[in-house]
């Protein structure tokens, strides 16, 4: 049986749980104190980490959830501002960037989200990718692309209009509107809506009866779905070759100026 060790995440707390000790718990760390945010090293680690998943044989199940205030917030500025003004970085990123998401789509171990606070950014990427995506009434959900000047590409294009139509995707989508846990859920969004004392008692019972189940029959049954995401594929490449296309224009630099200066953004 291969088992990995997950002492390389450094931006990851992993721990394993049930009584197999074949549930993962991956918790994203809040490195500044407050929210988790995707880093240079934090970038990469949610991109790899699916990868050792799928390699643990030890593993049926996996769990992400964040520390502290939040579920996560969104990329580091420090780390926008290095793709914005160094074309290796922006390259870099955007191969991590599309990764994450078909490494998420391809892992056949089931994964569980369990979203509280803010979710922006590449936690959200994962969290919505996730095969079952819980929220609490207090999670925030926002894809803030636009609003720092790029398109709506890490994520986006692959897996919201099949969640919750095409109509309510642009609406969110291209104004950076916040959904609160229960409309995500009402939409389509999300799998469950939970108060949020039950947010991670909930996560645990699914992964624990996902962990439990057949393990052939669930993870042909995710990988079969997938297809529906794989399919889209084309639609999620060209969006994230547009977005990152926009690191290199002038709009970002205004975004990533507003969000330093906490001000609303002024595009030309």
């Amino acid at each position: 049986m291969k088992a990995i060790d997950y002492s390389a995440y450094t931006t990851l707390s992993i721990t394993r749980r049930g009584p197999q000790q074949s549930v993962l718990d991956i918790q994203m760390k809040a490195l500044n104190g407050k929210l988790p945010t995707a880093g240079h090293d934090g970038h990469e680690d949610l991109c790899e980490i699916w990868r050792d998943v799928g390699r643990d044989d030890s593993v049926r199940c996996a769990v992400l959830r964040g520390e502290g205030m939040g579920f996560s917030g969104g990329g580091d500025l420090n780390l926008v501002q290095d793709m914005v003004d160094d074309f290796e970085v922006r390259t870099r990123v955007w191969k991590e960037a599309r990764d994450l998401v078909y490494n998420v789509i391809n892992c056949d171990k089931p994964i569980v989200s369990a979203m509280h606070g803010p979710a922006v950014g590449a936690g959200l990427v994962a969290g919505l990718l996730a095969d079952i995506s819980i929220a609490a009434k207090s999670a925030k959900i926002v894809d803030g692309h636009t609003r720092l000047g790029v398109a709506a590409g890490d994520h986006a294009a692959i897996i919201w209009p099949l969640l919750c139509s095409m109509a309510k995707a642009k609406y969110y989508l291209m104004l950076c509107e916040p959904l609160s846990g229960e409309e995500a859920e009402r939409i389509g969004l999300v799998s469950l809506c939970v108060e949020d004392g039950e947010l991670l008692n909930k996560a645990y019972e699914v992964a624990d009866k996902l962990a439990n189940g057949s393990q052939s029959a669930i993870r042909w049954t995710k990988y079969a779905l997938n297809n529906w995401l794989r399919q889209a594929g084309p639609a999620f490449d060209t969006s994230l070759a547009l977005e990152f296309m926009g690191f290199g224009g002038p709009d970002v630099r205004e975004g990533v100026a507003s969000l330093k200066a906490k001000r609303p953004p002024q595009f030309g």
